[in-house]
């Protein structure tokens, strides 16, 4: 098998991240192209996408959602995401018993003796008119009937496992604060979650794959679990290996991809990009090395967000009192700050919708 070195394997991340150049796609395409993007931080997303995609408007994100064109909804790694409405309704009965298994991996000593089915049904009972409920709301609705795991964890299991939701907007639309608010996934895009797949077979883990593999690839199959957090791919992974090439990574790791997916020359030039809390560009493998030195890799978890610089997580930024503030992991070139300090001003008057390009880069570690 041919090797792919890191920066090869780099490359091919930004690539398929539509980081390597700005897309010319619509935002839906982009949204269904990345599996979705991290999004339990309400604005991430737009960061995420402005990264991502030429002449981005935000606008066009936010009335997706009014739309329901996209929803935001606990899936992947039992976190909130925002994906499409066909993928969401088409891969949450997949994850359902992964995401079950999350929340007791918390909660598993206050739900001990609770019939989670038996809750499931009482929970989609008060859900069923459609009005739209805090968890705090709906855990209360059933307290009575299951006081002793308290509001919390039956909030948990109900929101984030049992029951298909979505977070309704004005959450998460352009620049708005506002709290969750959570209805039933089927009454907010009209159609039920697609059923759970014959006994046997695992044509949406098969999907998944292939998806998995057009947004992040070329990969291991450990890095497909660390991104959805599924158990049982291998059998996936080997239904289709047929439609597969397989390569080796520099530590010997098997690494599956698709046969005609972009995997660009290790010289390819690569921009400065800013990317948002809890990016998938990083979050979405178990072997991060190929962006991420392992000194910085708890940056991806700790919610920082992060500069690629040569295609690297290479410093931090976040905004203080309207000012983006940059914070350089090592040091920097002067082209390399040139170019930090344009994409940073770029990046300012995005978030402020063209109201102020403030920076402020802070000195290179020694």
């Amino acid at each position: 098998m041919a090797v792919l070195d890191a920066r090869a394997l780099n490359r091919a991340t930004l690539a398929r991240q539509l980081l390597l150049d700005h897309a010319d796609v619509p935002v839906l395409d982009a949204v269904a192209h990345l599996c979705g993007l991290q999004a339990q931080e309400p604005q991430e997303p737009f960061v995420g996408l402005w990264s991502r995609l030429r002449a981005f408007d935000p606008a066009v994100l936010s009335d997706l959602m009014t739309r329901r064109g996209v929803v935001r909804t606990h899936l992947m790694r039992r976190t909130v995401h925002l994906l499409t409405a066909d993928d969401a309704v088409a891969w949450r009965a997949r994850h359902d018993s992964m995401l079950r298994q999350r929340v007791l991996g918390t909660y598993r000593r206050e739900l001990a003796g609770v019939d989670l089915d038996e809750l499931a049904a009482a929970g989609r009972a008060v859900m069923a008119d459609a009005a739209p409920r805090s968890m705090t709301e709906l855990a209360r609705a059933l307290a009575v009937r299951w006081p002793e795991p308290g509001p919390r964890a039956l909030g948990e299991m109900l929101v984030a496992a049992l029951i298909p939701m979505v977070q309704l907007p004005p959450r998460g639309l352009w620049r708005t604060r506002a709290g969750v608010r959570n209805v039933l996934l089927s009454s907010w895009v009209g159609r039920e979650t697609d059923p759970p797949a014959p006994e046997g077979s695992d044509p949406v883990g098969e999907s998944l794959v292939r998806r998995y593999l057009a947004a992040f690839g070329p990969a291991a199959v450990a890095d497909v679990r660390a991104w959805c957090g599924l158990a049982g791919l291998p059998a996936a992974v080997a239904a289709i290996r047929h439609e597969l090439v397989a390569f080796r990574d520099e530590r010997g790791r098997e690494l599956l991809d698709l046969p005609d997916a972009p995997r660009p020359d290790p010289d390819t030039p690569a921009p400065v990009r800013f990317l948002p809390a809890f990016d998938n560009a990083l979050l979405g493998y178990d072997d991060r090395s190929r962006i991420v030195d392992n000194a910085h890799r708890g940056l991806s978890v700790a919610g920082a967000r992060v500069v690629l610089v040569d295609g690297r997580v290479a410093a931090t930024w976040g905004v203080q009192d309207g000012t983006v503030v940059v914070a350089p992991l090592r040091r920097f070139s002067r082209a390399d700050r040139a170019t930090v300090a344009e994409q940073a001003r770029a990046l300012a008057s995005f978030l402020s919708d063209n109201d102020s390009d403030r920076i402020r880069i802070a000195a290179s570690p020694r």
